[in-house]
């Protein structure tokens, strides 16, 4: 009879304790242990607690494969019966032998009521290095456990497919917010609201009084970055830099040629070309960019208050003026379709006239980022992303480590969103200007078009031909990002994919590869999304895809979001008049009335500002270990590393002045050194969608 010492670790978040009884059983080559109790005097298994226990194995079980553990309620006499089944947040357990080295069993999940859990080693493994039956059972068995437990569903008709549950309160502990950040965040909420009614503002449903009166938002809450808003949001500059450094910096692209329909000549545009030039020298030179919303042509609107709400689609002619100076906008047409009633406004136009065009373009940027570019591509496809991961790859798996933190409280927040955001009854349908159904026709309309090349950086880059427009600081910030994740990525690949074949011979991998193809882009091959892939190259580029996309590009679309809507005559929710049809007509009431009103404005920056937030709680219990656990061989260095990424790096409130260059790389001799303690040097963390 062999002893064996067994250390614990139970995690310190508020109730990851438990009073339920732990055992463990040896699953060896040569057979299975019965349950064996951990036990001693006192109570175990309290948060934060590491506790030692001796157990007594009957058997040989042969070199060790797997640990299972044991939780079962705790049994009182009558007539007090069994204690409630707890959750128990288990960080790790680590064995040690009679004769050999400690085996460390990471955990870091909850375990909910009564049951089993089968854990493995520390280190990751590809199917074809499992060689055991009871190994390559285990994998089969945790895929089977989890594809029971998350269904995919169809929310909307032509969207990409999500979570089949309807409430967070039904959520796995495992992907819901833990009780500090869910506390929080209602916290906010009723914190908000109630500051907002105290001042007679959230029930207000009419117009504001005057653009003075707005200020008074403010009052709620004010960043640096709302007060530069605040006070160049009429300029011309502020408003073209917004298509570079702002919310939505994915729409600008070079203009080689004026579309047919978008009829801007010579004679308009000279004020700002100046002298010696032309448009078609300007298109020559590549000096011309656009901004095109025609996604929204024809979208359906909203109701606030009762009243019809509008929309425009407009169409956006930028000028990169010579030596690196600023962009300007050229030339702005509030339609798709030119014409009398269809006029070309210009920076030359009456002052009212020319900001009204230029706030009908910021509400057509404030439907098109918040429907497409932050809830499809930010919120809805990293939810197939971390569906998929947790549906078709084993907690062992490299990539299932390596994608896993990226993905941290997605499904919480997204289900959440379902109930509170684009519900009927909810702040979309309540207070913005396409309102549900506008919403839906544009994820519908972007999903029939969107593209894998969208989705990478560098080639989304190239196609729009903004590799070179001075002052672009989410290209330039986020090709550095997605360097170093590609670097780092293409390190870990190489690790366990010695060559192409054995790329296509993951099973898992493909799996996985085919499920987002066929769920998240509803088997599109018009898409170039791949349903499966073939070369190392291909895999690298896919995984450093779908962790830019959840952590770096989604902070960049989302972060800014208060300080943008804030002073809200700068990203308007909804216009309450239509676009004008012809100049000379706009007053200072009448661009005040197009305006929305004083409630939707309050619901939609309320929303917007904890959206804002930070996540609250950013080291997670079960974060640091899927990443840091040992690998096989040395990886380099991540540049990119909270360390040293600076704060606000793809979202600088659209200041110039804020930007700040990537700090240098460490030595490149610092390698992560694969003996070392968990945590060092394998680390790959970036903010993601759990904080949005």
């Amino acid at each position: 009879m062999a002893e064996f010492s067994v250390t614990v670790s139970t995690g310190e978040a508020i109730g990851a304790g438990t009073w339920n009884k732990i055992a463990v059983s040896l699953v060896g080559t040569r057979g299975e242990t019965p349950p064996l109790r951990l036990d001693h005097p006192g109570k175990e298994f309290s948060a934060g607690a590491v506790e030692d226990f001796q157990v007594a194995s009957p058997q040989d079980v042969g070199p060790l494969l797997l640990l299972r553990v044991h939780k079962a309620p705790l049994l009182l006499p009558a007539p007090v019966g069994p204690v409630a089944r707890d959750a128990w947040f288990c960080r790790w357990f680590q064995l040690t032998p009679p004769q050999g080295a400690p085996l460390r069993f990471p955990c870091y999940q909850w375990l909910e009521g009564a049951g089993s859990l089968a854990l493995r080693a520390g280190a990751a493994k590809v199917p074809w290095a499992d060689d055991h039956p009871i190994l390559q059972q285990q994998r089969q068995d945790e895929l089977k456990a989890r594809q029971d437990s998350y269904h995919w569903k169809t929310y909307s008709p032509g969207w990409p497919h999500c979570l089949d549950e309807k409430s967070v309160k039904d959520l796995d502990l495992n992907i819901k917010y833990s009780v500090m950040k869910n506390s929080c965040f209602y916290l906010k909420v009723s914190s908000a609201i109630t500051e907002l009614k105290l001042k007679g503002l959230l029930d207000r449903k009419g117009p504001w009084k005057s653009l003075n009166e707005m200020k008074r938002m403010f009052n709620f809450r004010k960043t640096p970055a709302a007060e530069y808003t605040l006070e160049h949001w009429q300029e011309d500059t502020f408003f073209a830099s917004q298509f570079l450094n702002g919310l939505n910096p994915v729409l600008i692209r070079r203009c080689g040629h004026l579309p047919e329909n978008f009829p801007v000549t010579d004679d308009m545009v000279a004020p700002v070309l100046g002298p010696g030039t032309s448009l078609q020298a300007e298109l020559e030179r590549g000096s011309l960019f656009l901004v095109d919303h025609g996604i929204l042509c024809g979208v359906r609107t909203n109701l606030i208050n009762g009243k019809p709400q509008f929309s425009a689609a407009p169409m956006t002619l930028l000028y990169q003026s010579p030596g690196g100076g600023p962009l300007l906008p050229l030339a702005i047409q509030l339609s798709q379709t030119p014409g009398p009633a269809s006029p070309i406004f210009l920076p030359s136009d009456n002052k009212w006239d020319w900001l009204l065009a230029k706030t009908w373009v910021r509400n057509a940027e404030f439907s098109v980022h918040e429907a497409v570019t932050h809830l499809l591509h930010a919120h809805l496809l990293p939810e197939v992303f971390t569906m998929a991961t947790l549906r078709q790859l084993p907690h062992c798996h490299p990539l299932f480590k390596l994608l896993i933190p990226h993905t941290r409280y997605t499904l919480h927040i997204n289900t959440l969103a379902r109930e509170l955001l684009i519900a009927p009854g909810q702040v979309v349908d309540r207070s913005t200007g396409i309102g549900i159904g506008g919403f839906s026709e544009l994820i519908q309309r972007n999903m029939e078009q969107l593209n894998y090349s969208v989705l990478c950086l560098p080639e989304d880059i190239q196609a729009r031909g903004v590799k070179d427009i001075p002052n672009y600081y989410y290209r330039d910030d986020g090709l550095k990002i997605w360097g170093a994740v590609e670097s780092f990525v293409s390190e870990i690949i190489n690790i366990y994919y010695p060559s192409d074949a054995s790329v296509c011979e993951d099973g898992e991998l493909q799996a996985w590869v085919w499920e987002i193809f066929s769920e998240g882009f509803l088997g599109r091959e018009s898409s170039g999304m791949p349903f499966s892939l073939e070369t190392r190259e291909a895999l690298v580029q896919y995984v450093t895809m779908v962790i830019f996309n959840c952590s770096a590009k989604h902070y960049a679309v989302s972060a800014g979001q208060f300080d943008s809507c804030v002073w809200m005559p700068n990203l308007p929710a909804s216009m309450q008049l239509p676009p004008p049809t012809s100049k000379g007509q706009t007053r200072p009431e009448g661009f005040l009335a197009t305006l929305p009103p004083v409630n939707a404005t309050c619901d939609i920056i309320v929303a917007l500002w904890l959206l804002s937030k930070e996540p609250g709680d950013q080291e997670g219990e079960g974060e640091s270990h899927l990443l840091s656990v040992p690998f096989t061989q040395p990886c380099g260095w991540f540049p990119a590393a909270p360390g040293h990424l600076p704060r606000g790096a793809l979202h600088r409130g659209g200041s110039p002045a804020e930007h700040r260059d990537l700090p240098e790389p460490p030595d490149p001799d610092l390698k992560g050194d694969p003996g070392a303690e968990p945590g060092a040097g394998t680390a790959l963390h970036l903010p993601g969608p759990s904080a949005h």
